[in-house]
C-alpha cells in the first residue's frame, strides 16, 4: 500500500522534547521509558506526567496507584466495539469518541487506551467483546473513526493491541506463526489504516508474539513497518506487564513500559547503557517521544476549560454528579443504531403499544451491557430493557425464567406467563463469566437453561421474539428455523435497555448490520482445528481466508452472513456503474482505484437507513483470493419513496495485494468485479471495471522457474517462443517449467553456462541487453530437453 506522510497534531506534537531530554541525566532519561505508577508517566526536569486510563467505549479513571477494575470513577458506558461495528457508521462512531473525549478530560484523562481493532479469529476469543469485525476494512474504519473523535478533543489515543492478538489462552507467551501475506492483509491492514488515515497518538504493542518473537521486541513491525512504511511518529507504549526484554524493547522501538516497573529497571537500563548493551541514542530518542506526549498532553489540559464541573475530588464516586444527559442520549442512539434484525417473518416487529407482551429472561431485568476485563466502565445510569418495555406498553408481564435460584420454578412460571401473550419477548445471551479479558470461550452455545426453556415456551407460545445480548456470536441453527424473529442485542452499553425498547416499538427502525458472521456451527470456522495452539504456538493456517472470506471460498451455509441485517423498511437499488478513479482522486485511504455510484430507493412504508455494501473481486486471478472483499460501505438515510444517488471510493490501496515474492504491495490488472448489496451474500447489482497494474514487474532471480520466466512481462514472450519452436510437447512444457533457472546448466549436455543465465537474468530485471541475444544463448538447449532426464 501507499505509503503516506503523517502530519503531526496537537496530541502528538510538542515544544522542543528534544531539547529538554539532551539536558536530562542518563537515569533521568531511562526513567521516562517506565510509568511512575499504575496509570501515569514519569516526571523530569521540565517534564510533568500524564494519566493514562482504561476505554475506549469509555473512560475508567482510578487513582495512580490503584489497577483493580473496581472503584473507577463513574463515566458513560456507551456501546462496546462489538456493538459500534455493527452500526456500520463511522460519523456516528466519531461523535461518540468526541463525548468520550469531553469525559476524559472532565476526569483528568490525558490518554484513552484504545480503540482495539483485532481482527475476530474465531468467535471463541473471549476479548471479542473488545474488537470490532472478521474484517480489515471495517475494523480500521471504524477504528479510525473512534481514534478522529477522540484526538479531535485534544486527548490522546492507545490503539491497540499491535498486533496479531487474537486469543487469551496464553495471551504473555504463545506465538501467532503465519506468513507475511496474511499478517499484511488480515492482521496489520486494520492498524495500517487508522495510522494513516487517523494518525493516532500512541499504540500499544501486544502480548503475544509472532512467528517466534515478542511484539515489543520485533524492531521490524515496530519500526520498519509501523514507522518506516506507515510514517507513524508517535510513542509505542507496552501493555500492562508485557515486556519480556526490556533493552531488546527500546532498540526496537518500545518507548514506555507499563506500568511502573520500579527502580530495579532504571539500574538495569543505566547499567545497560554502561556496557554498551544498550545505545543511549534509542533511549534518547524513546525518551523524546515520551517527553513530546506528556508536553502535549499538558498543553491540552491548558486549553481545555473545566466547563464549571465540581473538581474531581468533590464529585467522588457519585454517578449522578458524573451523569451528562447528553452523553446518555448518544449511548441510547449508538445502541439502537447496532442492533441488528436477523430474522422478521410476518412482521411480527415493530410491535404495537397495546400489544399485551410477556417479556421472559433475566437478562431483560438485569441487562448485560459491557464485557469483563479492563474495559470495564462504572456507569453513571443503567437502563434495563424490561423497564423501558413497561414504559412502552400499559399491558407487560414478566418472568426471569432462569437465574442464580432454581431454574424448575423459574421456568414454570416462565411458561405460565406466556399463555396469553400476544407476543413473547424471550432474553436470550451469554452470562459475564464467559466472556473475559484473560479467557477464551469453550464453546459458541447459549446455555443450555435457556434453550431447554426456549423449547418450553414456544409449545405453548409460538409467536416469540428472541432478543441476544452477547458480546460475540453464538450458535443459532438450534433454534432459527423455529421462531419468527431474532434480534441481535450484542453488548449495548448503559443505555441500551432503552435502546432495545427502541426498535422492538418502531421508534427507531433497526439498521445494524453484522460485524461478524453466524456460523451453523463451531466446526465450520476458519480456525477451528487450530485455536488456541499448542506448545505455545498457534498457526493460521486458514492464511487470508478469515471470516466471511473462509465461508465464501469454501461455499459453507451460514444461517446470518457477514454483513446481514433487515429494517422495517425495503430497499432497492438501480442504476449501478463502475468506472476507474475520479474527479477528486483521493479514497479513504489513498488514490481512488474505483469510484462506484448506485441508486438505492426506500421501496417500503416507513423511513431507514440502508448500509450499502461493496465488494470486489478479480475473477481469474492467478493469485489466491476470496470471492469478494468489502472495499468500500456508507450509510443512507431514506424517506419512504426517496431515491439517492451513494458514491463509493475504493481506494487503488485497497486493490492491492501482498506480492510476498517481490516482499511488496501490488495492483493487479485486469476486468474487477464490483459488487453492491446487503450483505456478502445479498448482492443486488453487480458491473465490471477495468483496473491498471501498478507497472511492478516482479524481478527474476536465479531460483526462479523456467515457467516464471516464460510468464515474465519482459522476457516471457520470447522464452515461450523459443521453447515452442524448439517442438517441445505440452506435456514436456509442462514438466519443465518447474525446473529453476540455476539448474539449466548442470543439465547434461546443455551448454549453458552461469554467465549466461545472469545475462537473461539482467535482461530481465533491466540491467541487460537484448532479450533475443541472452535468450538465446540460455535456450539452446532445448531441443535436448524433449526427453526430461
Amino acid at each position: 500500500m501507499t505509503k503516506k506522510p503523517q502530519a503531526r497534531t496537537a496530541v502528538a506534537t510538542a515544544a522542543a522534547p528534544a531539547a529538554i531530554v539532551r539536558k536530562l541525566t542518563l537515569e533521568q532519561k531511562v526513567r521516562l521509558l517506565s510509568g511512575a505508577s499504575f496509570w501515569t508517566t514519569a516526571e523530569a526536569p521540565g517534564v510533568p506526567s500524564a494519566f493514562l486510563a482504561d476505554g475506549p467505549h469509555g473512560v475508567r479513571r482510578l487513582a495512580p496507584d490503584v489497577g483493580d477494575i473496581e472503584g473507577a470513577v463513574p463515566a458513560t458506558c456507551f456501546p462496546p466495539a462489538v456493538a459500534l461495528g455493527s452500526t456500520f457508521d463511522v460519523d456516528l462512531v466519531r461523535r461518540v469518541g468526541e463525548a468520550v473525549a469531553d469525559e476524559a478530560k472532565q476526569r483528568g484523562i490525558d490518554v484513552v487506551l484504545g480503540p482495539g481493532i483485532n481482527i475476530k479469529r474465531s468467535p471463541l476469543c473471549g476479548r471479542n467483546f473488545e474488537y470490532v469485525s472478521e474484517d480489515p476494512l471495517l475494523a480500521g474504519e471504524i477504528g479510525a473513526a473512534l481514534v478522529t473523535g477522540i484526538q479531535s478533543g485534544g486527548v490522546a489515543t492507545s490503539l491497540k493491541h499491535f498486533a496479531a492478538n487474537n486469543q487469551e489462552t496464553e495471551r504473555m507467551r504463545v506465538s501467532a506463526d503465519m506468513d507475511e501475506r496474511t499478517l499484511r492483509e488480515i492482521y496489520l491492514r486494520g492498524f495500517q489504516r487508522v495510522v494513516t488515515k487517523a494518525r493516532p497518538a500512541t499504540l500499544m504493542s501486544s502480548y503475544n508474539r509472532i512467528n517466534g518473537t515478542h511484539t515489543g521486541e520485533d524492531r521490524r513491525i515496530t519500526t520498519d513497518i509501523l514507522r518506516g512504511e506507515w510514517g507513524f511518529e508517535g510513542l509505542v507504549m507496552s501493555d500492562w506487564g508485557a515486556v519480556h526484554d526490556r533493552v531488546a524493547g527500546i532498540h526496537a522501538g518500545l518507548d514506555l513500559e507499563m506500568p511502573a516497573a520500579g527502580e530495579g529497571r532504571v539500574k538495569e537500563l543505566v547499567a545497560a547503557v554502561g556496557s554498551g548493551t544498550l545505545d543511549v541514542a534509542d533511549v534518547d530518542r524513546s525518551a523524546t517521544r515520551v517527553v513530546a506526549l506528556a508536553l502535549a498532553a499538558q498543553a491540552a489540559r491548558e486549553k481545555t476549560a473545566d466547563g464549571g464541573m465540581p473538581p474531581l475530588a468533590e464529585r467522588g464516586h457519585d454517578p449522578e454528579a458524573w451523569h451528562d444527559a447528553d452523553h446518555h442520549a448518544l449511548a441510547r442512539e449508538a445502541a439502537s443504531r447496532a442492533v441488528v434484525l436477523l430474522k422478521n417473518a410476518g412482521g411480527l416487529l415493530p410491535l404495537a403499544p397495546r400489544t399485551r407482551v410477556a417479556v421472559i429472561g433475566e437478562l431483560a431485568r438485569t441487562p448485560r451491557y459491557q464485557g469483563s476485563g479492563s474495559s470495564q466502565i462504572v456507569p453513571t445510569r443503567l437502563d434495563d430493557a424490561l423497564a423501558a418495555i413497561q414504559g412502552a406498553s400499559p399491558d407487560v408481564v414478566f418472568a426471569p425464567g432462569y437465574g442464580q435460584t432454581s431454574g424448575n420454578d423459574l421456568a414454570a412460571d416462565a411458561v405460565t406467563a406466556v399463555r396469553d401473550a400476544g407476543v413473547v419477548l424471550f432474553f436470550a445471551g451469554l452470562p459475564q463469566s464467559a466472556e473475559a479479558e484473560g479467557r477464551d470461550r469453550v464453546d459458541i452455545e447459549l446455555p443450555a437453561v435457556q434453550l431447554e426453556l426456549l423449547d418450553r415456551v414456544l409449545e405453548v407460545n409460538p409467536r416469540v421474539v428472541v432478543v441476544l445480548s452477547n458480546g460475540s456470536v453464538v450458535r443459532l441453527s438450534g433454534f432459527a428455523d423455529r421462531v419468527p424473529v431474532i434480534v441481535e442485542g450484542w453488548l449495548l452499553g448503559q443505555a441500551g435497555g432503552g435502546a432495545l425498547a427502541d426498535v422492538l416499538y418502531g421508534r427507531v427502525n433497526p439498521s445494524g448490520r453484522l460485524a461478524e458472521t453466524v456460523p451453523l456451527r463451531i466446526e465450520d470456522t476458519p480456525a477451528w482445528t487450530s485455536f488456541p495452539g499448542t506448545g505455545l504456538h498457534v498457526t493460521y493456517g486458514e492464511g487470508i481466508y478469515v471470516g466471511y472470506r473462509w465461508y465464501d471460498a469454501r461455499d459453507l451455509d451460514v444461517p446470518f452472513p457477514f454483513g446481514h441485517g433487515l429494517s422495517y423498511t425495503t430497499f432497492a437499488y438501480s442504476g449501478l456503474g463502475a468506472s476507474t478513479g475520479s474527479t477528486n482522486g483521493k479514497g479513504s485511504s489513498g488514490t481512488v482505484g474505483l469510484t462506484v455510484r448506485v441508486t438505492v430507493t426506500n421501496t417500503g412504508g416507513v423511513a431507514g437507513r440502508e448500509v450499502v455494501q461493496c465488494y470486489v473481486s478479480l475473477p481469474g486471478s492467478p493469485v489466491p483470493r476470496a470471492p469478494r472483499a468489502l472495499a468500500a460501505f456508507a450509510v443512507v438515510y431514506l424517506a419512504p419513496g426517496e431515491s439517492r444517488e451513494v458514491e463509493l471510493s475504493v481506494a487503488r490501496d485497497d486493490l492491492a495485494y501482498w506480492d510476498v515474492q517481490a516482499d511488496r504491495w501490488r495492483v493487479e490488472g485486469g476486468t474487477y468485479r464490483v459488487a453492491v448489496g446487503a450483505s456478502s451474500r445479498d448482492i443486488r447489482a453487480t458491473a465490471d471495471a477495468e483496473v491498471p497494474s501498478d507497472g511492478v514487474v516482479p524481478p527474476l532471480t536465479a531460483a526462479s522457474s523456467l515457467g516464471e520466466a516464460m510468464a515474465h512481462p519482459v522476457i516471457g514472450r520470447t522464452v515461450t517462443g523459443m521453447l515452442q519452436g524448439a517442438g517441445l510437447s505440452d506435456d514436456v512444457m509442462i514438466m519443465t517449467s518447474a525446473m529453476p533457472l540455476d539448474r539449466l546448466p548442470y543439465q547434461p549436455g546443455s551448454g549453458v553456462t552461469h554467465k549466461q543465465v545472469q545475462q537473461l537474468l539482467d535482461v530481465a530485471n533491466g540491467t541487460g541487453g537484448v532479450v533475443t541475444r541472452a535468450a538465446g544463448k540460455v535456450l539452446g538447449l532445448a531441443s535436448r530437453l524433449r526427453r526430461p532426464r
